[in-house]
């Protein structure tokens, strides 16, 4: 069986990985030129464990381990006023992403036809297969679809529909990037939040740079999908007036080559599949970031996806069963995350 994956990040390789161990034909999709080497550090938890284990990739991934010790509250001046604990933002186990991203790749590479610097332009599909066609490519026929794509999945909205359908907006945007370790931090992390915003710091894995996070309130996750210079403007105008490191950091911003704008969402949708096409982790029902369910849930559904597939392979419900079984199994799981992500 052929299956198409669109999105090289966590959930798309993990799925590729199983799905290639049950014997299909594997293709992944990633309209990045290369694998990511970006993102914030991702947590795992519970189940994962055993997913990562399954992989044989877990004491390798504990390899990466972030180490932090803790995160200092700060005032509007950067006194310190306060101190969390490590696991207020790391779960069980936090790694950079850039790590899983590469362990995944590489698990994967010689078993899995990669095609990056592309994207899916179009799918239709009947009871023969599904068409795609490609931004760059030339066109396929593949036996299922999986958008692996992320909370603005392209396979979604191909299949399902427009974004604003789908993505729930929870009230809070910002941006990420790396930048020189200015303060000095070591394994640690420094929150500060005053006036609607709040400016997060951390430095692990490198002692030289230190991730930059910079939030705010806002009504939409339009922004997300607005240029770069109007996403700079934006987080300029909320942070104008704050003191401390403040305005360094945003000087910093203009700069990175690793800026990323973002906004706390949850996708909802009352079904994840669409004939021969079924979406995966963050592109069928993202948590949001504050839930630190994200990874987790990816790789767990990942597996629970494959192994749904794997099973009807050798039944009379085919693909249509095994969607619907990975549904009603991981449903529960995922409305729980979902829960602690408005919360948080």
């Amino acid at each position: 069986m052929k299956v198409l994956i669109s999105g090289a990040s966590v959930a798309g390789p993990a799925l590729a990985y199983w799905l290639h161990r049950h014997g299909f034909e594997v293709t992944v999709v990633e309209r990045a030129p290369a694998p990511r080497d970006s993102g914030y550090a991702v947590d795992f938890r519970g189940a994962a464990f055993d997913v990562l284990d399954g992989m044989g990739i877990l004491e390798e991934v504990r390899g990466h381990e972030t180490m932090m010790r803790g995160t200092d509250l700060v005032d509007e001046e950067g006194r310190k006023t306060g101190e969390l604990p490590a696991e207020a933002f790391a779960g069980d186990l936090e790694v950079p992403k850039r790590e899983l991203t590469r362990i995944l790749y590489r698990l994967t590479e010689g078993d899995v036809r990669y095609v990056f610097g592309d994207s899916i332009s179009r799918i239709d599909q009947d009871d023969s297969g599904a068409r795609v066609e490609f931004e760059r490519g030339e066109p396929g026929v593949y036996d299922l679809v999986v958008g692996a794509d992320g909370v603005y999945s392209t396979v979604r909205r191909l299949a399902f529909g427009p974004h604003e359908r789908f993505v729930r907006h929870l009230g809070m945007s910002g941006v990420g990037f790396t930048t020189a370790n200015h303060l000095a931090l070591d394994h640690r992390g420094v929150l500060q939040t005053a006036q609607g915003r709040a400016v997060y710091l951390f430095s692990a894995a490198d002692a030289d740079r230190m991730t930059v996070s910079m939030s705010f309130g806002t009504d939409s996750a339009e922004l997300d999908l607005m240029e770069r210079d109007r996403q700079e403007e934006i987080v300029r105008e909320r942070m104008a007036g704050a003191g401390w490191v403040v305005p360094r950091l945003v000087e910093d911003m203009a700069a990175a080559s690793d800026f990323l704008f973002s906004s706390a969402c949850q996708v909802e949708m009352e079904r994840w599949s669409d004939g021969r096409v079924v979406l995966v982790g963050d592109a069928g029902y993202c948590a949001a970031p504050t839930s630190g369910m994200g990874t987790s849930q990816a790789l767990i559904g990942a597996h629970t996806l494959a192994r749904h597939l794997a099973a009807s392979a050798a039944s009379a419900g085919g693909h249509a069963a095994a969607f619907q079984a990975y549904e009603e199994e991981l449903r529960p799981y995922v409305l729980e995350n979902q829960k602690h992500g408005r919360v948080g």
